[in-house]
């Protein structure tokens, strides 16, 4: 029988520390979540400020950035039950009939639809490196030689990296999108959804 593989070799991920994916390359990665923006209720002018914005941050980057857009199906168990606590707290029937008449409504709609949210996701990496008679050679983003995590050498790459993140979240913020960066809890959230597309749990909780 051929060897089974563990899920954690299909997952690129040595660590998660302080809100930064470390990769089994060595690469720090933050996650930053962005706000939306309804770029086609704006007006002509406006769409055009917001682009050239946009463009102008483009510029200003040296180093790559990836885009990630999350869609998940809304999870509507949640909503539901507390609407069942509310009908127990109702003492007028009609209202109760409403409110139960409300509730089969809610559920045969998202049965038969599928109500999607959306996220928006912003990744900031940083690939470590040391120049040795001019030429970089790549380290692992927190061993040392002999393997052991080096919290000194994190600091120091942490450091560039926060670098990269401000650049990121200011330009940004020009175009009228907010940032803010993932921390442990939602990182591992987010990759479980990953990689567990059709649980709707918020399990790990966020």
């Amino acid at each position: 029988m051929p060897a089974k593989n563990a899920t954690q070799d299909f997952v690129q991920i040595r660590d998660i520390k302080d809100g930064i994916a470390i990769l089994d390359s060595g690469q720090l990665c933050a996650i930053l979540l962005a706000t939306s923006v309804n770029f086609t209720l704006k007006s002509v002018e406006e769409q055009q400020a917001i682009l050239a914005q946009f463009q102008a941050f483009l510029n200003t980057l040296d180093f790559s950035l990836q885009i990630y857009v999350q869609s998940r199906r809304l999870d509507i168990r949640p909503y539901i039950e507390m609407l069942r606590t509310k009908e127990a707290d109702q003492y007028n029937d009609l209202m109760k009939i409403q409110l139960r008449e409300y509730m089969e409504f809610i559920e045969t709609f998202t049965n038969e639809v599928d109500i999607m949210s959306k996220n928006f996701f912003v990744v900031v990496p940083y690939t470590p490196g040391v120049t040795v008679s001019g030429i970089t050679k790549f380290l692992g983003a927190n061993k040392t030689k002999a393997g052991a995590f080096d919290s000194k050498k994190f600091a120091e790459d942490r450091s560039q990296l926060e670098q990269r993140i401000t650049l990121v979240e200011e330009g940004l913020a020009r175009t009228g999108i907010r940032t803010t960066m993932l921390g442990n809890d939602e990182v591992i959230e987010l990759f479980y959804h990953i990689f567990n597309p059709e649980d709707l749990s918020k399990a790990p909780k966020q």
